[in-house]
């Protein structure tokens, strides 16, 4: 074999590897925005695309052969389908970590930390304790390897669902997301439940104190000690919310493999 034959078909076996990262990056660029941490606004654009690219370049020699590039429907039909499936997969991660939010919505309405976005309904941005249990989810999150687990996903979806063939279930990937958002739902509640009847005690003991005498001003003495109150039980709280976040984490990723057939 001669340079010139050489070089020809080290740049065809370039170009086939390029290709073939250009369509998984679909799939991953599109679960990556949707998904909790990659997708959060503090992670910079360009280091979001050069980790979808770098994990493409990775996973492209490792996978079959993807389908031909084509300016025609059935190429924009495939298109349509990695960006749904990669979509759905980062979706259902982030409603996990909307079921802490959620929580946190509810305490912060006994812990008077609410106000603000009561006041302004419009602009109003998420309350501390939801950005919290926001946070503390994404530490557990990282703690559990759920990063590592997100890539291994993502890899095993191209297994269970390669690339340029239909989905056989259509109706699944649409009914995966709502029937989660119920567990998810249910998993918020659950967490702040404690709390919001401890909290829901106390406002009932001012209020009846307030009715007993006015004169103490119960307002100006039941929220901070409703504050104080609700602290002290977010500090207990972090203790006890490991099992309940692996629970929640480990029906998010069952449900995405669910998806996937």
């Amino acid at each position: 074999m001669d340079s010139a034959t050489a070089v020809l078909l080290d740049g065809t076996r370039l170009l086939g590897w390029i290709h073939a990262a250009l369509w998984l990056s679909m799939r991953l660029g599109a679960a990556f925005l949707a998904a909790p941490l990659f997708g959060s606004r503090a992670v910079p654009p360009r280091v979001r695309m050069a980790l979808v690219f770098a994990l493409s370049a990775m996973l492209a020699p490792m996978l079959p052969k993807p389908p031909p590039a084509a300016f025609d429907a059935l190429t924009v039909l495939n298109v349509m389908r990695e960006l749904a499936i990669g979509v759905a997969i980062g979706f259902l991660l982030r409603l996990a970590f909307e079921a802490g939010a959620f929580a946190g919505e509810l305490i912060s309405q006994g812990m008077a930390l609410s106000f603000a976005q009561m006041a302004d309904p419009a602009n109003g941005a998420p309350t501390v304790v939801g950005q919290w249990f926001y946070v503390a989810l994404a530490l557990l999150f990282l703690s559990f390897d759920g990063h590592l687990a997100l890539i291994q996903l993502l890899a095993d979806s191209y297994r269970l669902q390669p690339l340029g063939q239909p989905l056989p279930d259509w109706t699944a990937l649409a009914q995966a997301v709502p029937a989660f958002l119920t567990s998810a739902l249910a998993a918020g509640v659950a967490i702040a439940l404690p709390i919001v009847l401890s909290m829901l005690v106390v406002n009932l003991c001012f209020g009846v104190l307030g009715r007993a005498s006015p004169a103490l001003q119960p307002i100006a003495i039941g929220i901070p000690a409703a504050l104080l109150l609700g602290i002290a039980l977010l500090v207990m709280l972090i203790t006890r919310l490991v099992e309940p976040a692996r629970s929640l984490f480990d029906a998010a990723f069952a449900a995405a493999r669910g998806l996937l057939g």
